[in-house]
C-alpha cells in the first residue's frame, strides 16, 4: 500500500553557516526520505530558512544591509551547502513569506477565538541607547547564584543556574554596552497550561520516542507556563494582527514555516493543501528535530495545531548532538567544521553521509565524529569491502565475455541470502536504525568478498577450461554488488548513480531486489570511489582552526617604555592572555589524594584516586612519577581541574587533572592549599 508522507527537518536559522553538527539532522532525514521514495511511497520533504528575530535584525544592521538582503544571501549559502551533501529537499523555502504571514496570523486568530490568548503587562530589560527590549541572550552580567562574570540573561554557564534577566547583577546590554533599565510592556501569551490534558495524552500516544515521552513527564511535573508569543518593535518579523507595534516571537512563526513551505509547493503543483494539513488529513506528518528543541515541537507546536483546527504530527523524531573527537566542536581546535569548508577541502560528502549513518540508531543519543575512525571506517567499509567487489571482478567480464553477464546462475544460494536480507534492512531503515542496517550490509559485503577470495577469478582467468566458472563467479559477484548498491542507495545516492551507469540499469528501486542481472551487458568499469587521504583531513582541521586569544597589544609609543619592555629576560614569558569568561569556565576544586600507585608500563605516570568530598572520587593519571613516590602523596590535599573532559588512555579513563608547577630549576611541584581547606571546595 502506497503511503503519503510529509517530512520536515528543523529550520536552520538564517544567522550563520551550516556546520557538521547541523548536517546530522539533514543527512538522517534525507536517508529516511530516500528510502521511502525507493519503496514507492509518495514522500515529500519540506524545509525552509528560519529568518526572523532580533539577532537577524542586529546582524543586518551591523553589516549595513537590510534584513531582507541578509536572509536572501544566507538562503543562497544554505541551499548551496545542502546540495553539496545531496540533501534532496522537495522544497526549500523561507519563513519570511506571505504564505507564512497568512498562516501564522490564521493560527493566532484561531487560538484567540478559542480563548487561549491572554494579554498582560510585564517588566523587561530595555536598552536605553538602542531603544529596544533585549532578549535574554542579549543581556550579560554576573550570575546571581555564583557571581561568575559575563553570563547570559537566562542561565549561568559556570554553575548551571537558571534565572530571569532581571536577577542578573551589574547587567549590561550585549548590543550597546549600556546598563539596561526595567520597562513595562504589554505582551501576548499563549495559555499552554490550558492545553495540559490534551498534551499529556498526545505525548504518550506513541508519537514520541520513549525517552522523549519520559522527558515530557518531567516538564509536566514542573508545570506548564504560559508562553510569551510577542515581541516589541523594533523587531524583524510579522506584526500581530490587531496589535500595532507587537510582533510574533520567532518561535511562533518558525514551525508554521513547515506549513508555508508546503503551501507554496502545493500551489505550484496543484496539490490539495487541506488533504495534507487539514484536521482530517490522512497523510503521515513526520518531523525530524534535535533534542534541544523538543520542548517546542512536543508541547507548543502540537497545542497550536490542535486548537487552531489542523492535523497533528504522526511522529516527532529527535536526535542527539554531534561531538568531534569526543568533545564539543571547537574553533580553537579546528573541529567547528562548516559544510562549505569540508567540501572546499575536496572531501567526498558521501564519506560523511556514510559515517553519520553508521552512528545513528533512532535514539536521542549524541554521536561522535572521531576523525581517525572516520578515515579507517570509510576506507575499510566503502573502498576495502564494497567497491572492492566490483573492482576485482568487472574487468574479467569485459576482457573475457565482451561485457556480458552469464545467462543463468548455477549456484544461487549466496544471492538468495542477499535478496532475503531486504526485509530486515527495510525494517532498520524504517526505524531509523541506520547503524544496524549498515552493519548487516557490510556483513553481506564480507560474504561477497570471501566468495571472490575463495573462487580466485584471477587464477580462473588463466585457465581456458575454467571460462564457464569464471563467468559464473563474476556474474554472482556483480549481482551481489548491485544488491549492495541498492541497499546503500539511501545513504550514498551519488555513488548509486555511478553504479547504475556502470551496470547500465535503470535507477535502483527497493523492489528490484527480486530480480537479478542475467544475460545483461554492462559498461566498462571505472573506479567509483577513492580512499580518504588523512593529510586532506588534517589540512581541513588546520584551515578551520581559529586563534581565539586576543590580539597582542600594540607596541608602546614612548621610547622609555620600549626600553623597559626590551630589558625583560627573554626566558620569562607569559602565555597569551585569556578573558575572565575563559577563566570562569575552569572548575578548580580541592581534592584529597586517597590513593596513589605506579602504572605498569608507564614511565611517567602515577594513578591517583582523588577524594572530592560530596562530589565523589575521581581517577586521574598524572605525569609526576619522577618527582613523587606514591606513598608520599596519600593523604595530601591538592588542586584539580574538575570539569576537564574525561580522556580515555591506554591505562584507563583519566577524569581530570592535578595542578603542578615547574620551571628552570629542576623539580615538579604539585599545588597544595593552606590548612583548613576541605575536599570539594571550589577554588576562586
Amino acid at each position: 500500500m502506497t503511503r503519503q508522507i510529509l517530512v520536515t527537518s528543523a529550520l536552520p536559522y538564517a544567522n550563520g553557516s551550516i556546520h557538521l553538527g547541523h548536517l546530522v539532522e539533514y543527512i538522517q532525514t534525507d536517508i529516511w526520505v530516500r528510502f521511502q521514495k525507493m519503496r514507492g511511497h509518495d514522500c515529500r520533504y519540506m524545509c525552509a530558512d528560519d529568518t526572523h528575530g532580533t539577532a537577524i535584525m542586529l546582524r543586518a544592521e551591523k553589516e549595513g544591509v537590510t534584513p531582507e538582503a541578509l536572509i536572501s544571501r544566507v538562503w543562497d549559502e544554505h541551499t548551496r551547502d545542502f546540495a553539496g551533501f545531496h540533501i534532496g529537499f522537495d522544497h526549500y523555502y523561507s519563513t519570511h513569506t506571505e504564505e507564512n504571514r497568512a498562516l501564522a496570523s490564521k493560527i493566532y486568530l484561531a487560538l484567540k477565538d478559542a480563548g487561549l490568548i491572554e494579554v498582560k503587562t510585564i517588566a523587561q530589560m530595555f536598552d536605553p541607547v538602542k531603544k529596544l527590549f533585549l532578549p535574554d541572550r542579549f543581556i550579560k552580567g554576573e550570575c546571581p547564584k555564583c557571581g561568575a562574570a559575563d553570563q547570559y540573561g537566562d542561565n549561568c554557564e559556570v554553575c548551571g543556574a537558571t534565572y530571569s534577566p532581571t536577577e542578573l547583577k551589574n547587567p549590561v546590554s550585549a548590543v550597546s554596552g549600556a546598563t539596561p533599565v526595567h520597562k513595562d510592556s504589554e505582551h501576548y501569551f499563549f495559555k499552554l497550561g490550558d492545553c495540559e490534558t490534551f498534551l499529556r495524552e498526545w505525548t504518550t500516544s506513541g508519537t514520541l520516542q520513549d525517552e522523549a515521552a519520559n522527558k515530557m513527564q518531567e516538564w509536566f511535573a514542573q508545570g506548564l507556563s504560559n508562553w510569551d508569543i510577542s515581541r516589541d518593535a523594533p523587531y524583524f518579523g510579522f506584526e500581530i494582527p490587531g496589535a500595532p507595534g507587537k510582533y510574533f516571537y520567532v518561535w511562533l512563526d518558525a514551525p508554521v514555516g513547515y506549513m508555508a513551505s508546503f503551501a507554496r509547493y502545493a500551489a505550484d503543483r496543484g496539490l490539495d493543501f487541506e488533504a495534507w494539513w487539514g484536521r482530517d488529513a490522512k497523510t503521515e506528518l513526520v518531523h525530524f528535530i534535535g533534542k534541544d528543541i523538543l520542548y517546542f515541537h512536543a508541547l507548543f507546536w502540537p497545542a497550536m495545531l490542535k486548537f487552531s483546527g489542523h492535523r497533528l504530527p504522526t511522529a516527532v523524531y529527535a536526535h542527539g548532538f554531534l561531538t568531534v573527537n569526543g568533545q564539543k566542536m571547537s574553533k580553537s581546535r579546528g573541529t567547528f567544521i562548516t559544510a562549505a569548508s569540508y567540501l572546499e577541502a575536496g572531501l567526498n560528502p558521501e564519506w560523511l553521509r556514510y559515517y553519520f549513518a553508521a552512528k545513528l540508531n533512532g535514539s536521542m543519543e549524541d554521536i561522535d565524529l572521531n576523525l581517525d575512525d572516520f578515515v579507517a571506517r570509510v576506507n575499510s567499509d566503502l573502498v576495502g569491502k564494497f567497491i572492492n567487489i566490483a573492482s576485482r571482478t568487472a574487468g574479467f567480464i569485459h576482457k573475457n565475455f565482451d561485457g556480458r553477464l552469464a545467462d543463468r546462475i548455477e549456484q544461487p544460494e549466496l544471492l538468495a541470502a542477499f535478496q532475503a536480507a531486504a526485509a530486515s534492512l527495510a525494517s532498520h531503515y524504517e526505524s531509523r536504525d541506520f547503524g544496524r542496517a549498515l552493519r548487516e550490509i557490510m556483513a553481506l559485503a564480507d560474504r561477497a568478498n570471501q566468495f571472490v577470495a575463495d573462487e580466485k577469478p584471477w587464477e580462473l582467468a588463466r585457465q581456458p577450461e575454467a571460462a564457464a566458472r569464471l563467468h559464473q563467479v563474476c556474474t554472482v559477484a556483480l549481482n551481489c554488488f548491485r544488491l549492495l548498491s541498492l541497499y546503500l542507495k539511501p545513504v550514498l545516492p551519488e555513488l548509486a548513480q555511478k553504479v547504475e551507469a556502470f551496470l547500465a540499469v535503470e535507477p535502483l528501486a527497493w523492489d528490484h531486489v527480486n530480480t537479478l542481472l542475467l544475460g545483461h551487458s554492462i559498461n566498462e568499469y571505472t573506479h567509483l570511489m577513492t580512499r580518504i587521504d588523512p593529510k586532506t583531513l588534517t589540512a581541513m582541521v588546520d584551515a578551520n582552526r581559529q586563534n581565539l586569544a586576543p590580539a597582542p597589544a600594540p607596541a608602546p609609543a614612548r621610547h622609555a617604555e620600549a626600553q623597559t619592555h626590551a630589558a625583560r629576560p627573554a626566558a620569562v614569558t607569559i602565555a597569551d592572555t585569556i578573558s575572565i569568561e575563559d577563566f570562569a569556565r575552569i572548575d578548580l576544586r580541592i581534592a584529597r589524594i586517597a590513593g596513589a600507585e605506579h602504572v605498569e608500563g608507564a614511565d611517567k605516570l602515577l594513578r591517583l584516586t582523588l577524594d572530592l568530598g560530596e562530589l565523589g572520587t575521581r581517577q586521574i593519571f598524572a605525569g609526576i612519577k619522577s618527582a613523587y613516590a606514591p606513598e608520599t602523596l596519600v593523604g595530601r590535599l591538592t588542586v584539580m581541574v574538575a570539569n576537564l573532559a574525561p580522556r580515555k588512555m591506554k591505562f584507563g579513563m583519566s577524569e581530570g587533572m592535578v595542578l603542578a608547577a615547574s620551571g628552570d630549576a629542576p623539580g615538579l611541584f604539585i599545588l597544595s592549599p593552606d590548612s583548613g581547606a576541605q575536599p570539594g571546595m571550589k577554588v576562586k
